[in-house]
């Protein structure tokens, strides 16, 4: 009879990945407080010299948010998410560097290669992060965590932070505890001793709503859930978020790491720096929304993947967000046929109102080997149409708008 292993999953978190990839292009910034959140125009100069002159958190304007902040940054209170008019409050001298994804998914392949050249069993789960499934590898559980760590540092020259544990649960928590170039290795019997002492919305699915919750109820703790009956869980919030709070607590997790999964939908979206106005800014909205549609096909067509519903996003500047969605009679994945009916969702919506947010969304995918293509000039006008509210009342010059 073959001797079953422990089950040992790795959860590998790159640190401070965006900011980490750019300091790999200016090695000069390394040890300064840098965000990542910036526009085209915050792009570093040249100067006579040869050297780089970088723009600073009080160089900026307007209503972004950043990206990620290296830990020096985030010693002086800068975080991601945070308005990037606040941060030039706490920190003015920052350096601020305009978002580069095309650079970060470039680092993104090269870590996630270097992964599955350890360990083939290997489940993505952002751009900077995967489980591996690290059971069947030879040597003590620290010594897999070096391999990791190495393979990804040779082929990037970043660093990441390795958690490994017995599920994807716990392998994501302690994956946090020492970092940034960090390895933590934990076993059940911890549980007690370095995962109870830790804060409840450290589980990934305790958000603000259920962590405020708890701490209404003077619950802080992943210990102090753990101490409850899952029947005065379940009594505070309900059957089955209840059970899986006493679960986790427990450091229950028996998820498999899934090495292949097909994506719901693709979808990107904007947030503009001002508020746009529907006629005045025609040419800047217009602009955005092929933008977005040559994003969103760009998607598609690298994962190998047709849609066959489509969806628009708009967010007006009283914060209403309005939504509307065309089922298409054959699956689409280029640019000119997402812009298409993108626009033709677009003119049932009324444009009384500046935009504040723009989005576009593909659903209903199909893999590219299952679907019959078809370009925009097969299609006629008989679309399955979700209203969703029902079309707005348009006059003459907004159903033209960035149609």
């Amino acid at each position: 009879m073959p001797v079953l292993k422990t089950r040992r999953i790795a959860h590998i978190d790159m640190d401070a990945f965006f900011a980490s990839c750019e300091l790999s292009r200016y090695p000069e910034l390394k040890g300064l407080p840098v965000v990542v959140g910036g526009r085209s125009s915050h792009a570093p100069r040249i100067r006579e010299d040869g050297t780089h002159a970088f723009s600073r958190l009080r160089d900026y304007a307007g209503r972004g948010v950043l990206t990620t902040a290296t830990y020096e940054a985030r010693a002086l209170g800068l975080h991601s998410a945070m308005p990037t008019m606040h941060a030039a409050k706490l920190a003015p001298d920052a350096i601020l560097l305009p978002v580069n994804f095309e650079l970060y998914r470039h680092y993104s392949r090269l870590f996630k290669e270097a992964i599955r050249s350890i360990s083939p069993l290997v489940e993505n789960i952002g751009i900077d992060e995967v489980y591996a499934d690290v059971s069947m590898l030879p040597g003590e559980a620290n010594e897999i965590a070096q391999q990791l760590k190495s393979a990804v540092f040779t082929a990037t020259g970043l660093t990441c932070s390795v958690g490994i544990a017995p599920n994807k649960l716990l392998a994501k928590l302690c994956s946090e505890m020492q970092k940034p170039d960090g390895i933590t290795v934990i076993t059940l019997s911890d549980i007690p001793f370095r995962i109870w002492p830790m804060p409840a919305k450290k589980i990934n699915g305790i958000g603000p709503k259920a962590s405020a919750k708890l701490e209404s109820l003077e619950i802080k703790t992943i210990g102090q859930i753990a101490a409850m009956s899952e029947a005065w869980l379940v009594q505070h919030f309900g059957n089955s978020y209840g059970r899986w709070l006493h679960r986790v607590s427990h450091g229950q997790d028996d998820r498999p790491v899934i090495t292949e999964s097909v994506p719901v939908s693709m979808s990107r979206e904007t947030t503009f720096e001002r508020n746009l106005h529907a006629v005045r800014d025609k040419p800047a909205l217009s602009q955005a929304f092929t933008q977005l549609c040559e994003r969103v096909a760009s998607d598609l067509q690298q994962k190998g993947y047709t849609c066959r519903k489509i969806g628009i996003k708009l967010r007006f500047d009283d914060f209403k967000t309005v939504t509307r969605d065309l089922t298409l009679p054959a699956p689409i994945s280029d640019a000119k046929s997402l812009r298409l009916f993108c626009g033709k969702c677009l003119k049932r919506i009324a444009l009384d109102k500046k935009i504040r947010l723009l989005g576009v969304k593909a659903s209903g995918l199909v893999p590219t080997d299952h679907s019959v293509h078809a370009d925009a000039a097969q299609f006629t006008l008989d679309f399955t149409v979700d209203e969703r509210g029902g079309p707005g009342k348009l006059d003459s010059v907004l159903s033209d708008i960035l149609a």
